[in-house]
C-alpha cells in the first residue's frame, strides 16, 4: 500500500517566504496603483560583476567547441574552483582545509537542508531562536523534531537557544546536550555575530559534548570587525567537530546563478565513521554537479578583478544597511544588526505582533519586510529588513516609514 512521508504533514503552514509572497501578491492585485518596495527576502539586486560576466561568456564559448566542451562535472566540483576556494577562503586565513574536503553544490540552502541526511533519526538538534527556517523544517521532514506545539510554536524534540536583546542576540550553551548544533554567523535574521573567542568556546563545547556544529557562513563577506572569524576553522579543534556551509549568493550575487559549497574535514568522525566520506557518498548519489559555466563564474570571484568588484558591491549593500539602521533610529525605532551583516533587526512599535507590523507596513507604507515570528518564537515582536535593495529604494522606503 502506497504511503506518504507523514512528517511533511507536521509542518505548520507554508514556508515563511512563500507566505509573504502570497500576501504581497494579494495586496498588489487589490492595489495595482501602489509602488511596493521589497526589503523582505534576502535577494540581491545589483547585476553580476564584470569579471563574473566575462568568465560566464568565456565558459559559454568553451561549451561551443569540442576541444573544451564539458559534460558532467566531477562529484566534488572542478579542481580549478576547489583550489581557488581553499587558497582564498582557508589557507589565506591559516585554516587547514584540503581540496578534497570541499564539496561544490548549487547553493547553501540546498546543503543546509540536505546535510541532516547523514545523521541518525534520533539525533537531537539545537538551533538559535530566531533561526533560518530551513534548519528546522528539513529536520521536521526527516522525523527528527518530535511534536509541534501551536501555542509555543516549538517542537518537542528541538533544543531552542533563545537569542534576545537581553543576551545581545548571542546564543548561550544549552542546558540539554545536543547532537547537532546549527550556527549561522553573521546571523540571519538578527544580523549579529560573535567574536572569534566566543566562537572558539562553541568549538570546545561541541568537542566535549561529542556534538557536530553545522556552521552557516553565508554572510562572512559582510564582516567588518577584526575580532570576528570568517570561518569556524580559524578556531583550534574545529576540524574535529564542525561542518561549514558557504554561499556565492550574497557575496557575488549568485542568487539566480546558484553556487555554494560545503566543507567536511576528514578529522570529523562519529564512532570511527568518516562524515566526509558519508557526505561524499550522498553527494555522488544525489547530485550531478554544478554546471561548468557556473563554476567558472565562481572561479572569477577569486580573481583580482573579481575581489575588487565584489568588495564594491558588498560596500554598496552595507551602505544601505547603515542608512536603514540610522534612519530607523532617527524615527524612534529600537534597532539591531547592520554592522557585520546586511540585515536590520528592529523591535515592532506599539506592541504590535510581527505579522501585524508586516500588514501595517505593507498597507500604509507599501514596504515589505519579514515578520520576526517567522524565524521562531523568540522572533515575535521583531521585524527584519534587508539591505539588498537599491540605494534609491532603500532611502524611499525609509522616508515612507518615517511618515507613519
Amino acid at each position: 500500500m502506497l504511503q506518504i512521508n507523514e512528517n511533511y504533514q507536521k509542518l505548520p503552514g507554508s514556508y515563511l517566504f512563500s507566505t509573504i509572497a502570497k500576501k504581497v501578491a494579494a495586496f498588489t492585485q487589490a492595489n495595482p496603483d501602489k509602488n511596493i518596495i521589497r526589503l523582505g527576502i534576502g535577494d540581491v539586486t545589483l547585476p553580476l560583476a564584470p569579471a563574473i560576466i566575462n568568465a560566464l561568456h568565456a565558459a559559454v564559448e568553451d561549451m561551443a567547441a569540442a576541444e573544451t566542451f564539458r559534460g558532467y562535472a566531477p562529484d566534488l566540483g572542478y579542481d580549478f574552483l576547489r583550489k581557488a576556494i581553499v587558497e582564498n577562503d582557508y589557507k589565506a586565513r591559516n585554516c587547514d582545509i584540503c581540496e578534497d574536503e570541499v564539496f561544490v553544490s548549487d547553493g547553501a540552502k540546498s546543503d543546509s537542508g540536505n546535510i541532516q541526511e547523514i545523521f541518525g533519526p534520533q539525533c537531537k538538534i539545537a538551533v538559535c531562536d530566531p533561526v533560518y527556517p530551513v534548519y528546522v523544517d528539513s529536520n521536521v521532514m526527516a522525523g527528527r523534531t518530535g511534536v509541534y506545539n501551536k501555542e509555543t510554536e516549538m517542537w518537542s524534540n528541538v533544543i531552542y537557544m533563545p537569542c534576545t536583546a537581553e543576551n545581545n542576540f548571542v546564543p548561550e550553551f544549552p542546558k540539554e546536550t545536543p547532537d547537532i548544533i546549527y550556527l549561522c554567523l553573521p546571523n540571519n535574521p538578527t544580523g549579529t555575530t560573535v567574536t572569534k573567542s566566543q566562537l572558539s568556546q562553541w568549538v570546545e563545547y561541541a568537542r566535549k559534548a561529542g556534538a557536530v556544529i553545522i556552521y552557516d557562513a553565508a554572510y562572512e563577506a559582510y564582516i567588518s570587525e577584526d575580532n570576528v572569524a570568517h570561518s569556524i576553522y580559524e578556531c583550534e579543534g574545529a576540524r574535529e567537530c564542525a561542518i561549514e556551509i558557504r554561499s556565492f549568493s550574497k557575496n557575488a550575487g549568485f542568487t539566480g546563478v546558484r553556487l555554494g559549497f560545503t566543507v567536511v574535514p576528514k578529522d570529523l568522525k562519529c564512532n570511527g565513521v568518516s562524515l566526509r566520506d558519508m557526505w561524499a557518498r550522498r553527494h555522488g548519489t544525489k547530485f550531478n554537479g554544478a554546471p561548468y559555466i557556473v563554476q567558472r563564474a565562481g572561479e572569477a570571484v577569486y580573481s583580482t578583478e573579481g575581489k575588487a568588484q565584489l568588495k564594491e558591491q558588498v560596500d554598496y549593500y552595507m551602505k544601505n544597511a547603515s542608512a536603514i539602521k540610522q534612519g530607523l533610529k532617527d524615527a524612534g525605532y529600537t534597532v539591531f544588526g547592520g554592522v557585520n551583516a546586511p540585515y536590520i533587526w528592529l523591535k515592532t512599535p506599539d506592541k504590535m505582533t510581527s505579522w501585524e507590523f508586516f500588514d501595517y507596513l505593507l498597507e500604509n507604507a507599501n514596504v515589505v519586510g519579514t515578520p520576526g515570528s517567522g524565524f521562531g518564537p523568540s522572533g515575535e515582536g521583531y521585524f527584519r529588513l534587508t539591505a539588498f535593495g537599491s540605494y534609491e529604494n532603500t532611502v524611499a522606503a525609509l522616508e515612507r516609514i518615517k511618515k507613519l
